[in-house]
């Protein structure tokens, strides 16, 4: 049989047919895509004429299309169904991978070549192109001698390895510290439904009975806020904060590539790997960031105080255990708010959240419409497609939903592409989101809670900017920009999960068909600063410890990566046992794994963006289609085709202003 990823797809956007695709096929396609793309890097270095945007810039751009194609397929699937074959081929194919970037990113006579083109008769995208790809060759080390190109490509290999090495073994740590209980009395809190999928868990993972609750990639775990007996939820939290440290494989692995990042960034010539990676960021240095973070710190630090000291008079204790916070800060918006997240959940049916919610707000916003498909191969059963149709009735892409968490799957939510907008190959956009909710019962409806609501809209905001990306080169397209960039237009997007006119068409009660009241929904808006303070905290947090182990000055040696960690955390002023970093290092993905090393900062960073946006729709009327066109045309459309502040700037019709974000986040005296 011929391997499918050698070629373009028959099937509708070039879907993969997944029906005959298999682990070796994914690793036959990467090395037979290696070998193609060398050949067409040849014919660059053989051409006798004068370089040219064309016949060098444009040629590197079209090339590796059967590369680009396998890993594309492959990493959108090992994420979201990592099974063991999937497993057993992931370290070579990325050592490939890795191997195949520097081949060409550090190929002198390539380099060469391309820095005869003149670039003073270029404009537009074409001009974008050419400086993006010599930034992107420079960064890579394409100005070192040979020697130090060497080394450099050694160091990358053992970085990719242990990146590898890292995402299993935090996969398997996630699975092996799913919490048992041998009785439903010990779930008190937990409604029959959750009980019931609980038990279901347990045997499906070879226990003979009882109830098993899976972990999410946090180390709060959402459940806890429902349990109600202390026990239980002290037995869930210590069970995630423990993850990556039965056997230090995880905490080590992270320890060894931080200072072989810092290594590589001193061969690059920056100070730290954290100055490397914000020479392709919009954060103009690590004092900018440093500072940022310092000063987001002492205010919600302060407020994470005062939280703690209301949840200590609510348990009637002198200070509130980490396992109980979520619990007891439930207790407060019962109390103070008259909310309860528990009774929330029925309002929020995960087919109405998404057809009602999701997409019906992009239809009123953008004018696109959705049309689900079935008739496409699939990956796994859970896999979701639809038709994506623009305002013109023209085919805009395809979206594609897998919502449900399962062993085979990372934790967290994210956005991929199959397939990038790019009209220089004829490509229409293939995007995927995916998310980790707990599958119900047989027969049971998928309920979310308000966390997981803001999710799926968060999320979508990825897949909108990838569906209306509209420009010509795919290395360009879509959320191909800088990395603490790219969280805003997700972020914007969850401006909607709470807008009066959006939430009375998604909200309605499951079982009874009652709209969420609106005293409700009242009530949840003013119930929005209570546990910014907490929220804002763990999230520094890890940003910080995130900072600290990409700041190392090369040669600098971490003994004890756990003694690091606590030491970096308590210096910036936060309580570790208090309020733990949202990830710990044993279980830090992000960075360690899935290519925000030195970037959770980011998200922060953006929201000053995406709050100052909010602000905008707010003053221009909210929910309209004119506003939806603007946000379309001047920023969602632009990808990296042009600064991204300056598509920023475009929409605003100014820079970003801070104070929407600090208000946002109850930290205006910061």
């Amino acid at each position: 049989m011929v391997n499918p990823l050698l070629q373009r797809s028959e099937l509708p956007f070039q879907w993969p047919d997944f029906s005959k695709l298999g682990a070796e096929d994914y690793l036959h396609a990467v090395k037979v895509g290696v070998a193609v793309q060398n050949e067409e890097i040849q014919v660059i270095l053989d051409n006798a004429e004068t370089a040219g945007f064309e016949n060098t810039f444009l040629v590197l751009e079209r090339s590796g299309q059967v590369l680009r194609r396998a890993l594309m397929t492959y990493f959108t699937v090992l994420s979201a169904h990592g099974t063991e074959s999937m497993l057993a081929v992931q370290s070579e194919i990325s050592g490939l991978y890795t191997r195949q970037e520097d081949e060409i990113q550090l190929n002198s006579q390539l380099f060469v070549r391309l820095k005869k083109v003149d670039l003073s008769v270029l404009d537009g995208e074409d001009l974008r192109l050419a400086t993006e790809t010599l930034k992107r060759f420079e960064l890579a080390g394409a100005t070192l001698d040979e020697a130090r190109k060497s080394e450099l490509k050694e160091l990358n290999a053992r970085i990719s390895e242990l990146s590898t090495r890292f995402s299993t073994a935090a996969l398997e740590s996630l699975n092996a510290h799913a919490v048992h209980f041998a009785s439903p009395e010990e779930l008190a809190g937990l409604d029959q439904s959750a009980i019931q999928a609980a038990a279901t868990a347990a045997l499906e993972a070879g226990h003979e009975g009882g109830y098993l609750l899976t972990l999410v990639s946090p180390t709060q775990q959402p459940v806890m806020a429902e349990l109600k007996l202390s026990a239980s939820r002290r037995k869930v939290f210590e069970s995630s904060m423990t993850r990556g440290l039965d056997d230090d494989t995880t905490v080590s692995l992270a320890r060894d590539m931080a200072q072989l990042r810092a290594q590589r960034a001193a061969l690059l010539g920056f100070a730290t790997h954290a100055d490397a990676v914000l020479a392709e960021s919009t954060a103009p240095d690590t004092r900018a960031v440093a500072t940022r973070l310092a000063e987001l710190t002492a205010a919600a630090t302060a407020n994470a105080q005062r939280e703690a000291a209301a949840l200590a008079e609510l348990a009637g204790v002198e200070r509130i255990d980490p396992w109980d916070w979520s619990f007891y800060s439930q207790a407060v918006l019962r109390e103070r708010y008259e909310l309860d997240s528990v009774a929330l959940r029925p309002y929020f049916e995960l087919e109405r959240v998404l057809h009602d919610g999701v997409f019906a707000t992009a239809t009123k916003l953008y004018g696109i419409s959705f049309a689900e498909r079935t008739d496409l191969p699939l990956y796994h059963p859970d896999v979701r497609v639809w038709n994506v149709i623009d305002a013109d009735g023209s085919a805009l892409g395809l979206f594609t939903g897998d919502f449900f968490a399962r062993e085979t799957k990372k934790g967290g939510a994210w956005m991929t592409s199959l397939r990038d907008a790019a009209s220089d190959l004829g490509e229409l956009p293939v995007v995927t989101n995916t998310l980790n909710i707990g599958k119900p019962a047989a027969g049971q409806p998928a309920l979310l809670t308000l966390d997981e609501t803001h999710t799926l809209f968060h999320e979508f905001g990825h897949a909108l900017h990838g569906l209306f990306s509209n420009g010509k080169y795919a290395s360009l397209s879509g959320t191909s920009v800088p990395r603490d960039f790219v969280e805003f237009p997700s972020q914007v997007n969850e401006m909607w999960v709470m807008h009066p006119e959006v939430v009375a068409s998604y909200a309605i009660h499951h079982e009874t068909g009652e709209v969420l009241p609106p005293e409700t929904i009242k009530r949840i808006r003013d119930a929005q600063l209570w546990g910014e303070g907490f929220a804002t905290t763990e999230y520094l947090a890890a940003s910080v410890l995130d900072w600290a182990w990409h700041t190392l000055e090369p040669g600098q040696q971490v003994s004890d990566p756990l003694a690091f960690e606590r030491e970096s955390l308590v210096n910036a002023g936060f309580d570790p046992d208090l309020i733990p970093p949202r990830y710990r290092t044993a279980y830090f993905q992000h960075i360690f794994a899935n290519g925000y090393s030195a970037g959770y900062y980011s998200y922060i960073w953006s929201e000053v963006l995406d709050a100052d946006t909010v602000q905008w729709f707010e003053e221009n009327g909210g929910l309209l289609r004119e506003n939806g066109q603007r946000f379309r045309t001047e920023l969602l459309s632009r990808g990296n085709t042009r600064e991204p502040l300056e598509s920023y700037e475009h929409f605003r019709g100014r820079a970003a202003e801070v104070e929407p974000l600090l208000r946002r986040r109850g930290l205006v005296n910061a």
